[in-house]
């Protein structure tokens, strides 16, 4: 589904953290921070301790069971919650952070695209009281089998990847198209200025002005690229006929320059 090319108002991200000044530091430079210079988006950033209610600001406890580390508790979200619907568009969903949440991709950053809005509240320490994920939040996004200190660098992440689909956000529409993942294919490799540095030359086609030829080695190389870095794509991937037609896919990386004796 394509993104609304018309918003009358920004697509706001509502964010839910222990560390505020992480996530507005990190949305405030290049291109989200033009964005929302631009009033294409906006960043709004909850503290999760203004919601507790004891003179330590305490939000995590012990795990019930036993087990290391301390779990966050589900009371300071659930009121923090409660404000971030508030004030966020109707029909916003919410989303926890979480290394056990369904894998983020670029098909659900556009399908996030879509929303109204987004609420991501990033959990900390050893996890989240189960009880947000049951019952205060709409889904659980991961965004990779890694785990991280917290959920913020993921907010960020999403923030980043629906940001750059809302209309106006990137200069370019037509860039949008052809970066990795949005055909499920790697993005082809990309050269500038100097065509030759330390023997290592672009390729001619790309220097030929062939406008065909360029767009049939883009391809090439993109599938190329697919197939020896991200098998699991390449195995998804529905070809076109010209991409049967080619004979042998260049799976290698370019060969190194001839040394001088």
């Amino acid at each position: 589904m394509a993104v609304r090319e018309v918003r009358t108002a920004p697509f706001v991200f509502h964010v839910l953290t222990l560390f505020p000044e992480m996530v507005r530091q990190a949305t405030a430079y290049s291109v989200l921070g033009r964005a929302a210079e631009a009033g294409l988006i906006a960043v709004r950033v909850y503290d999760i301790r203004e919601h507790t209610h004891d003179r330590h600001r305490t939000a995590d406890d012990e795990p019930y069971g036993g087990g290391p580390g301390m779990v966050m508790k589900v009371e300071p979200i659930a009121r923090c919650l409660r404000q971030a619907r508030a004030e966020a568009a109707p029909g916003t969903p919410a989303l926890l952070m979480s290394a056990s949440g369904v894998l983020f991709d670029q098909r659900m950053a556009r399908a996030l695209a879509e929303e109204p809005g987004l609420i991501l509240v990033c959990g900390h320490y050893e996890g989240v009281d189960e009880r947000v994920a049951e019952h205060y939040v709409d889904g659980e996004v991961s965004i990779g089998d890694y785990v991280l200190s917290g959920g913020e660098v993921p907010a960020l992440v999403v923030i980043d990847a629906v940001a750059r689909l809302i209309p106006g956000v990137v200069g370019n529409r037509d860039s949008l198209a052809e970066e990795s993942h949005e055909e499920g294919l790697v993005e082809y490799p990309q050269y500038t200025r100097p065509a030759e540095f330390e023997g290592h030359r672009v390729p001619e086609v790309l220097l030929s002005g062939n406008h065909e030829a360029i767009r049939r080695f883009r391809r090439e190389q993109a599938l190329a690229k697919t197939r020896r870095n991200r098998p699991d794509l390449y195995a998804r991937l529905q070809m076109e006929p010209e991409d049967e037609q080619r004979r042998p896919l260049r799976l290698g990386r370019p060969p190194e320059p001839a040394k001088e004796d």
